[in-house]
């Protein structure tokens, strides 16, 4: 351990020379802990899970030097971060993304993610991109202020304790989860109950009367979808995924994994303790704590609430949502567009194909192929999942729903899109629709239809957000302007050895590593 801490010392030292804006230090390790009164065995950020809050200004510098300390090796121990959310534009090698943008940070060894995100401002999150890890417990809030947001008048408070992240957790090993096996508990920053169990303290979320907050909701589950509301109170959406959107009232939302919202909540109820609720698509209770948080105005009593309000008469839909900043999605109606339609099925082997093809992890990743001289998708592994995206194009996708365990949350990195069908809607909106970067792509009879510019080279991860479908095979990879993507990576020493650092590591860690999914007692659960 000594050589690690030599490390820690010297990569400090460059990254405080470099006067970057934003400068943290991550270190992944295994803790046994109890979020909900139940003990076990996780990966925890700098000791805790989720992992600190990662916080900017708009336009500055990130340097994130990433650590890794793990040492059990049922959850794996080589991992990797991606910036959920964050662009890379012309920075791909720091997406995060294991065998797509770099290889996997081996124990005892570390790796700088060094990027700045220029023009982004909203609510992010990081987490492990490699196998099943980031249900284990690796996984945090990151939030780039915007000084010029359009609707600082609107509220008086936003900062680190206005942020809500909802989690879904289990009392087994992620691998071991079996068919029809849904999560313990929901944990609601962090914290949260599971049946039968003790009664824990439940998270706190205090407000002040009269004040005007910033709430900033994270989906950072594995598998769930949530309906968020708090009793008595009403929310204004401006933001979806980090893009503004034009104000909308509801008073409830289903949030996806991956996805974000902020909205605006009035504290103008009377001083009291109020539930908050975070129902997941498996659950139908809040019976003594459960998939709840409490909302507590200064001057209530320090208590659970002890009546409830249930009722959502105005649920948030996604057609409903409006990009407020160059809203109209690209290409317009009837310009020339590259159409992809990717249709999912599930196979008698326990995977999920997307026309066809069931993704695999490369054993190179896909980026090192490219700048090893392979541009075409057929020259590129893993065959099948990877299509060539033209430079300066508009791409249309279409996802139709109806796949089990439907609806999955589509996540795309490297860009937003605009959805110009929603699940749940058969109208395409080309006008105004909402732009973001995660979707559902809805159920049986849905034809989600997303739209986005290839204005950022690279390899781009284009998966289903519920971790266990995306390890059975839900993803593809954009190869967008392959020819201009080597001009735009810089392929420094030190992400190189990452694969040299992998590569080495023993044919039975690798097996260890690479297919410790496939175990047997793993199949996809609910």
């Amino acid at each position: 351990m000594a050589k690690v801490r030599l490390v820690y010392t010297w990569a400090l030292a460059a990254l405080v020379s470099c006067c970057a804006a934003l400068i943290a230090e991550l270190v992944i390790s295994n803790a046994k802990i109890a979020p909900d009164g139940y003990l076990i065995n996780a990966i925890v950020v700098n000791g805790q899970t989720p992992g600190p809050i990662l916080s900017a200004q708009k336009g500055e510098r990130f340097q994130i030097n990433v650590t890794d300390l793990l040492v059990d090796e049922s959850m794996n121990t080589s991992t990797s971060v991606h910036w959920h959310g964050i662009k890379q534009y012309g920075s791909v090698e720091m997406d995060g993304t294991a065998m797509v943008t770099q290889c996997p940070i081996t124990p005892e060894h570390w790796f700088v993610y060094d990027f700045t995100p220029a023009n982004q401002t909203g609510s992010f999150w990081y987490h492990s991109h490699y196998q099943l890890q980031y249900c284990e417990g690796l996984r945090g809030a990151l939030v780039i202020y915007d000084p010029m947001d359009p609707y600082l008048g609107m509220y008086d408070v936003d900062n680190e304790t206005t942020i809500i992240t909802l989690m879904d957790w289990y009392h087994v090993n992620d691998y071991d989860v079996a068919f029809g096996e849904t999560p313990d508990s929901t944990l609601i920053n962090g914290m949260g109950r599971y049946e039968y169990g003790p009664p824990v303290p439940l998270a706190v979320v205090t407000v002040v009367p009269g004040t005007r907050y910033r709430i900033r909701l994270m989906n950072m589950a594995c598998r769930s979808n949530f309906v968020f509301s708090i009793d008595n109170h009403l929310f204004t959406v401006i933001e979806a995924d980090s893009d503004y959107t034009t104000p909308l009232e509801v008073d409830s939302i289903q949030i996806l994994a991956g996805q974000r919202y902020s909205f605006i909540l009035v504290a103008n109820q009377p001083v009291d303790n109020y539930w908050i609720r975070a129902l997941p698509n498996y659950d139908t209770s809040f019976a003594g704590g459960l998939n709840s948080a409490i909302l507590r105005y200064v001057g209530a009593q320090e208590m659970e609430p002890i009546h409830r309000y249930s009722n959502s008469t105005n649920p948030l839909l996604e057609h409903n949502l409006h990009a407020l900043e160059d809203p109209a999605a690209p290409g317009g109606s009837g310009d020339e567009v590259v159409s992809i339609n990717l249709e999912s099925v599930w196979d008698d082997n326990f995977k999920f194909l997307i026309n066809g093809y069931s993704y695999t992890p490369p054993s190179t990743p896909v980026l090192l192929q490219v700048l090893n001289g392979n541009l075409d998708a057929s020259d590129l592994s893993p065959y099948g999942s990877i299509y060539n995206l033209p430079a300066n194009k508009t791409i249309e996708l279409s996802i139709p729903g109806g796949s089990p365990e439907s609806p999955h949350p589509f996540h795309l990195h490297g860009h937003t899109f605009s959805v110009v069908r929603s699940a749940g809607s058969d109208v395409y909106n080309y006008a105004n629709p909402v732009r973001r970067d995660t979707t559902s792509n809805g159920v049986s009879g849905d034809n989600v239809t997303i739209r986005f510019r290839t204005d950022n080279p690279g390899p781009w991860f284009f998966h289903c957000h519920i971790d266990f479908h995306l390890a059975e095979g839900m993803a593809v990879i954009f190869a967008e302007d392959t020819k201009d993507i080597a001009s735009n990576v810089n392929a420094s020493s030190e992400w190189k050895q990452l694969c040299s650092t992998y590569d080495a590591v023993s044919p039975s860690d690798q097996v260890v590593e690479r297919h410790l999914r496939h175990r047997k007692k793993h199949q996809i659960g609910h």
